[in-house]
């Protein structure tokens, strides 16, 4: 049986599927947040080999879920995430964002999904 690890890493990309919940009341302010024309954080992101980042928004059943993906092309996923999430920038900007979203039941932010598919 393949390792978790090499299932999700492929010509040197990880590619990663996550989900949140989004508060119903923050969908316009989040939508604005993550206008084409607001930067953000996307610099910092690319520094850190993430790639390709999209977030999709869609209402399920009264709901809002954003449904995010990304790939990672760096070599250490876990020291990348960690210098990543101590950048003041990204702290100010999840700061903003955090209290919007509510995460899925046992989680305690964005939830990765299990990859099942992939059609490179």
């Amino acid at each position: 049986m393949e390792s978790e690890k090499s299932q999700q890493v492929e010509n040197g990309i990880k590619r990663v599927g996550i989900v949140i919940k989004l508060k119903p009341e923050c969908v316009a302010k989040y939508r604005k947040l993550h206008a084409d024309s607001n930067p953000g954080v996307r610099d910092m992101l690319n520094k850190y080999h993430i790639e390709n980042f999209s977030i999709f928004l869609r209402q399920i059943d009264g709901e809002w879920f954003e449904f995010g993906y990304y790939e990672y092309t760096g070599i250490d996923f876990e020291a990348d995430m960690a210098v990543l999430a101590a950048e003041p920038r990204n702290q100010a900007w999840l700061k903003i964002c955090d209290p919007m979203q509510l995460p899925l039941s046992g989680e305690k932010g964005w939830a990765e999904m299990e990859q099942i598919y992939y059609n490179g």
